[in-house]
């Protein structure tokens, strides 16, 4: 059974969030998946079957370790350099983005923008 959502804010951001994960389900391939809160940045890669293949976060020690904030664009851009890296080892490339109905804005556009630079496709 769904839980009921009143707000009006997070219906559509749960109705665009699934709207997204049903395009790269038919699409069969990799997604990268971000959550955001206030202070921090979470993302992992999924593979079709739903495993997770890879994952990263401002809450690990080493990237907390280089920054001063974790909840703006720089501990973004760094956690999707991370990812891209750790990407690389279980020998993923080409993804889909998922955003889970954010938008492409902030720092969701700084992770993506990271984790371009790390080599990744979108």
């Amino acid at each position: 059974m769904r839980k009921r959502i009143h707000n009006p804010k997070i219906l559509g951001r749960v109705r665009r969030s699934r709207k997204l994960r049903g395009e790269s389900r038919r699409l069969q391939k990799v997604r990268l998946c971000v959550h955001r809160s206030h202070q921090h940045i979470y993302v992992q890669l999924i593979s079709p079957d739903n495993r997770v293949l890879a994952a990263a976060s401002t809450l690990e020690n080493d990237v907390k370790a280089t920054l001063k904030s974790t909840g703006n664009k720089e501990a973004a851009q760094a956690v999707g350099k991370l990812i891209a890296a750790r990407a690389k080892e279980a020998g993923v490339t080409n993804v889909v983005f998922d955003r889970a109905g954010y938008r492409y804005h902030g720092r969701v556009k700084a992770l993506a923008d990271g984790a371009r630079e790390g080599g990744m496709e979108f």
